[in-house]
């Protein structure tokens, strides 16, 4: 007989979502070995790896798929393929026709195209305000939003001036150090700074970076009361930066915008100037995106 033991008190079911994505990854054994625990790992990994090959063999036949084709084409015995398109459809990435077994793309996988598509949107829209931010300050813009508990540059445009920073669009900067990152961290609601506060390090980059809680606590309450954020080297010491919010129709804030030069043409003089001019390219980059009110005002009024 097989022993029943019933989930301790305050112990929740998994959802079936969970359920289903831990047959793709099983999880290691805590009282196996490392090179069962490897094992393990490489079969999780692999069964991610089939997965999004029948995800990807899906897609590429809009009128359906049937399994024996379907496992034919991804190099799979029918068993492998049937359940590993069995919890894709459980999860809701895959659909099955009652009528003849063809396998579709489910909803949720357009869900997430959409978010994409939202971003490289995003993208173009900030551009065009981007491109007049560098012509009038002579510095590189930078749109930025928020990844985890960092931020990521989306699109960037570099100024007339004869030195410009070779940062890429993608980059990822810490949130602590960085005038975009402080920006979307006072956009936070305070249990969600509380949380960041709880789980992240605040490394240092630079001798000038904030590594301490109570300074960045008192940081970021002086950009939620002016809309605001600098970085006078604090993630690399040769370079300045000013940020501002970005928001939308709802009059959340969506992302960062800012300039940065290097410390020896931006001043902190030319800094605090420059701010105002990206606070109307932010006002206008936020009218786009369908905000009524001007964009530093989300900092304000939460202040």
């Amino acid at each position: 007989m097989r022993s029943r033991i019933k989930p301790t008190t305050g112990e929740k079911p998994a959802s079936p979502r969970k359920a289903a994505i831990a047959k793709l990854v099983p999880a290691p054994k805590a009282d196996g070995d490392g090179e069962a625990e490897d094992k393990q790992r490489a079969g999780g990994v692999q069964s991610l790896g089939r997965a999004f090959s029948i995800l990807e063999e899906v897609a590429r036949h809009r009128e359906g798929i049937g399994l024996a084709e379907l496992s034919k084409l991804v190099g799979l015995h029918n068993s492998t393929t049937f359940h590993l398109a069995k919890t894709l459809v459980s999860l809701g990435y895959l659909r099955q026709e009652k009528d003849n077994k063809r396998y579709r793309i489910g909803r949720p996988l357009f869900a997430l195209a959409a978010s994409a598509l939202d971003e490289i949107e995003m993208v173009n829209v900030a551009m065009p305000v981007l491109e007049e931010l560098s012509r009038q300050t002579g510095e590189s813009g930078h749109f930025a939003v928020r990844m985890g508990d960092a931020v990521v540059v989306i699109a960037r445009t570099s100024g007339p001036g004869a030195f410009q920073l070779a940062d890429r669009v993608g980059v990822v900067r810490p949130a602590h150090c960085t005038a975009l990152g402080k920006i979307i961290l006072a956009s936070l609601r305070p249990e969600q700074l509380k949380r960041f506060i709880d789980r992240v390090e605040l490394k240092p980059s630079t001798p000038k970076s904030i590594s301490d809680v109570g300074a960045l606590m008192r940081e970021i309450a002086e950009v939620q009361r002016t809309g605001v954020a600098f970085d006078d080297g604090e993630f690399n010491p040769e370079v300045r930066c000013v940020a501002v919010p970005v928001t939308d129709f709802t009059g959340q804030v969506i992302g960062a915008l800012g300039i940065s030069g290097p410390i020896w043409r931006l001043s902190n003089q030319a800094l605090h100037a420059g701010a105002q001019i990206v606070q109307a390219a932010a006002d206008r980059l936020s009218a786009e995106f369908g905000a009524k009110d001007q964009a530093h005002k989300a900092f304000t009024k939460k202040a």
